[in-house]
């Protein structure tokens, strides 16, 4: 097969996914097959006479995900564009289009590879796999960044993914991957002359059933299941204040009093939540001093008519430490250090104050990956309301408990696209999920509006409500089934309320967390040491 015609079925399977990304609507299906003209045209390589065909399955695959990946996340050029030149903001934004691409290309070149040692059938074993290993791997290293797991496509149309309170979003990953397997096997059957009788059609009856089952328990469990009566009146906020100007143009008890005024306009006498998004107290904030601060007087201040009232905020913090406690953590004088945390903040009617740092820090605005590699990139980043030196983060979900014992896991902004991690928090006893965020630093993209749909995965694997408050993105209330019941519009300054129901059951997942990747990764590994061995063996 020529170059050129594989080069154009890569581009139509790269077209066929983007299309079915969100938060492009009802054509999620295509999720199902839109990798199969990339598998036609690997068969056309492997089948040919080519003296390179490694090389040429490798930039065949690297071209559908390079191109399908940049498609679909090209808001993060937007984003560095909006504080650096287009030269550098173009260099820069290769890493997040192509790291992705590259582990996703990897993992089909070793399937090519494992296939010229074992059966197809092996080897389509051996690409599920790779595949998955490699998603797990970018949810796991200093360069993590899991946003195209395929899994997270089924948020377009979550009635399709109810069976993730039982698998995650990998176990999306896993049927997706089966499904175009299938359906190229299928689509070779049924060539003219490649098979007769039962033979020619019964890959197209297997891929009927591994699409109808999961389709059906899917919607069996979407409009059987019903939540408990446990009603809690929560505010959502969302201010609407420019990202960019956030911490140097508008002093923070200004902010503060637009947050406090938006939370009255709307609350109830029972209101038991006030959820403020990412950064919304602005001031960097000495923890060990917190109750003398005047933002946090004045919001404990305004709780006093909502005496049952808890306000859940995000915030810049700092600590001081006798000793340097943690890799992030900066020498402030002879005998201290600092450390400095993109939190969240409980406060309530009484002395108990509770912190969270955030964990999953962003690469490179938040964390520098590869500190001793990549250091050079930190100018880039400075614009971003971050801190090149790194953010201090803690090593575990947290939940935070009313005065009333109600548990609410805070996650802030990018920790939203871990399912396992906010599975163990909601383990732990969180009764339901409080998304703090920022999303305005993309714009009116699609990256706003995939962050928010993520989040319906996340009330459906763990059957948690879901209240997501943004300081410029989409503000909302999901509930347990996935369901966006109430949300703001883009770039708009207000308030929104509702009332959530609490659970304490725990899915499937909640108790075993990702435990598909890690057999899968295990079985990668095997299966990748089969191609050295069988080499070793032959010589």
């Amino acid at each position: 097969m020529k170059f050129k015609n594989t080069a154009l079925l890569a581009l139509l399977s790269a077209f066929l996914m983007w299309l079915a990304w969100p938060p492009i609507k009802f054509t999620t299906p295509l999720l199902l097959i839109g990798l199969v003209p990339l598998f036609i045209a690997l068969e056309g390589i492997i089948q040919s006479n080519n003296l390179k065909k490694g090389k040429h399955v490798f930039l065949t695959a690297g071209l559908t995900f390079l191109v399908w990946n940049t498609a679909c996340i090209y808001w993060v050029y937007n984003a560095i564009s909006a504080v650096n030149g287009p030269v550098v903001s173009f260099f820069v934004s290769l890493i997040p289009f192509g790291l992705g691409a590259l582990l996703m290309t990897f993992a089909f070149w070793l399937y090519y590879r494992l296939g010229r040692l074992v059966n197809k059938y092996v080897s389509y074993l051996g690409l599920i796999c790779f595949y998955i290993a490699m998603e797990f791997l970018h949810q796991s290293w200093d360069l993590a960044f899991p946003w195209m797991n395929l899994g997270n496509g089924l948020s377009g149309m979550h009635q399709l993914a109810q069976w993730y309170e039982y698998t995650g979003v990998y176990g999306g990953s896993l049927w997706i991957l089966l499904s175009n397997i299938i359906a190229f096997e299928a689509f070779k059957a049924l060539k003219p002359g490649a098979a007769t009788g039962f033979a020619r059609f019964k890959f197209s009856l297997l891929w009927v059933v591994i699409i109808a089952s999961p389709v059906a328990l899917s919607l069996s469990l979407y409009y059987k299941y019903e939540e408990k009566e446990v009603p809690v009146n929560v505010v959502a906020v969302q201010p609407n204040i420019d990202p960019y100007q956030k911490f140097n143009g508008i002093s923070s008890n200004e902010q503060l009093n637009i947050l406090t005024h938006l939370s009255d306009s709307i609350a109830q006498p029972n209101t038991e939540y006030f959820i403020w998004p990412e950064t919304a107290i602005s001031e960097r904030s000495d923890e060990d001093r917190i109750r003398s601060n005047s933002e946090f007087i004045n919001a404990q201040r305004f709780l006093e008519k909502y005496k049952n009232g808890t306000i859940i905020s995000g915030i810049e913090s700092f600590k001081f430490y006798n000793d340097k406690q943690t890799q992030s953590a900066q020498k402030y004088d002879n005998s201290t250090y600092i450390d400095g945390f993109n939190a969240a903040l409980q406060i309530e009617n009484s002395a108990n104050v509770q912190f969270y740092h955030k964990s999953k820090l962003v690469p490179g605005v938040e964390k520098m990956p590869f500190p001793s590699a990549l250091s050079v990139l930190a100018p880039v980043f400075e614009g971003f309301g971050g801190t090149v030196g790194g953010y201090g983060w803690q090593k575990d979900p947290q939940v935070f408990y009313s005065y009333g014992g109600i548990g609410a896991v805070p996650v802030i902004c990018y920790e939203s696209i871990w399912g396992g991690w906010v599975a163990e928090a909601v383990k732990n006893g969180a009764q339901f999920i409080a998304i703090v965020t920022n999303d305005g630093w993309w714009g009116n993209t699609s990256g706003k509006d995939q962050h928010m749909l993520y989040a319906a995965l996340r009330a459906i694997e763990t059957r948690r409500y879901v209240v997501r408050s943004a300081n410029t993105g989409i503000s909302c209330f999901i509930n347990q089934k996935g369901d966006i019941i109430k949300q703001t519009k883009w770039w708009t300054r207000t308030a929104i309320k509702a009332d959530i129901n609490l659970n304490d059951d725990l899915t499937f997942y909640t108790r075993s967390g990702d435990y598909i990747p890690k057999i899968l990764s295990v079985l990668a590994i095997l299966m990748a040491l089969i191609i050295p061995y069988r080499k070793w063996v032959k010589k």
